[in-house]
């Protein structure tokens, strides 16, 4: 049954009533006229339905979240099937919380999104986020990624340094398929909906949206194989929580993000973004692998140091080679958590602070497109 189906007279009757008092020359001012008969249209409206829901872009890029399996008991070995509309189809409430227009990006498992996904993604949403009069979506309050859980973080986190809106932008998934018993992905995404059309979720960056719990883009990342509280922002904490039918927060971002971010994706060419690579601090490790980024045309690197930033002699001799090579090499940590280095570029070198490798590489990517001084790529870190 639609609202307006639902419309109790007395709401008819009330509004009508305002009208005609308004209407009349009765000798009630306008100033006294005005707020009752705006308020009985506006009830009026509310109950048919006709008050505006936010609008909120999807946009659907396969995972778990749109994968099927053999049987509902079945949590692995399944293959991506659903579209976004399917999704969307799969959970009615939706329609109370958001109008919401779904744009199939692509319908694959997250590690076959590359870079330059990345950056036509971005572009998508920078454009949806235009003012009506200009956006290709219309009037778009929020948006939402579905998205694969294996390599979310990496396009949230991108999403958080090229996205220039205040306007939320929440990356959610799922860790089981949609055939699953208890499947996490209806309530994940109807959530993740909640947070992109809620106003307190302005200017907060990107975010992640799972198992109720709302974390930081920057922050986030994977912490378990298999459970459905996978997400963590080590040693920081959620910025929130969907609690009922609202996000509830209680931390805002601090790093800069978004509308304040100085990259700009859409003079970017997709397959065009800057070579980094990632090598792993191991005993034993000699830099072969260093040296053969540097070989096949890698711009950066950065480096998964044991502990705050220690490494191996035969690594570090290759990164002395890099650095003469003009590669600029960040330091972060294998640990998962913790800072690396003091803020400060040493040589060819910068701290990655608190950045995991994964995200380490993707801003010192993004710094590339603007800078190869070091110095200026150690304030880029400090800042984001």
């Amino acid at each position: 049954m639609s609202n307006r189906a639902r419309l109790p007279a007395f709401a008819v009757a009330l509004a009508a009533l305002a009208l005609s008092v308004g209407a009349s020359d009765d000798g009630i001012s306008g100033a006294v006229a005005s707020p009752c008969i705006s308020s009985a249209i506006a009830l009026g409206q509310e109950l048919q339905g006709e008050t505006r829901l936010p609008h909120v872009l999807i946009v659907a890029t396969g995972g778990t979240i749109a994968s099927r399996a053999g049987s509902p008991e079945n949590l692995s070995g399944y293959s991506v099937a659903d579209t976004g509309e399917d999704l969307v189809a799969a959970v009615p409430a939706i329609s109370d919380v958001a109008r919401v227009t779904v744009e199939q990006y692509s319908n694959v498992p997250s590690t076959a999104l590359a870079p330059a996904d990345w950056v036509r993604i971005a572009q998508l949403i920078n454009g949806a986020l235009e003012p009506q009069e200009e956006g290709p979506f219309g009037d778009v309050d929020g948006v939402v990624v579905t998205h694969g859980t294996d390599a979310l973080e990496e396009t949230a986190f991108f999403l958080n340094l090229t996205v220039r809106s205040e306007k939320p932008v929440v990356v959610v998934g799922a860790m089981r398929p949609a055939s699953a018993i208890s499947a996490d992905g209806p309530l994940n995404l109807l959530n993740a909906i909640r947070v992109a059309a809620h106003p307190s979720s302005r200017d907060r960056g990107a975010m992640v949206v799972l198992n109720q719990e709302i974390n930081a883009a920057r922050d986030a990342t994977k912490a378990n194989t298999r459970m459905v509280q996978t997400f963590a922002a080590r040693g920081l904490g959620v910025l929130g929580v969907v609690d009922g039918d609202r996000p509830v927060y209680y931390r805002g971002t601090e790093r800069r993000h978004t509308h304040g971010s100085e990259f700009d994706v859409l003079v970017l060419e997709p397959e065009n973004l800057p070579r980094v690579d990632i090598s792993y601090t191991y005993a034993g490790s000699d830099g072969t692998d260093v040296d053969a980024f540097v070989a096949n045309g890698a711009r950066g690197i950065v480096v998964a140091t044991a502990g705050a930033g220690a490494t191996t002699r035969g690594q570090s001799a290759a990164l002395r080679r890099a650095f003469e090579a003009g590669v600029i090499v960040a330091r972060s940590s294998r640990t998962g958590s913790g800072r690396v280095g003091s803020g400060r570029s040493r040589g060819g070198s910068v701290s990655a602070d608190d950045l995991n490798p994964q995200k380490a590489r993707i801003l010192l990517m993004l710094a590339l497109t603007i800078t190869e001084n070091p110095g200026e790529i150690q304030r880029i870190f400090n800042t984001y």
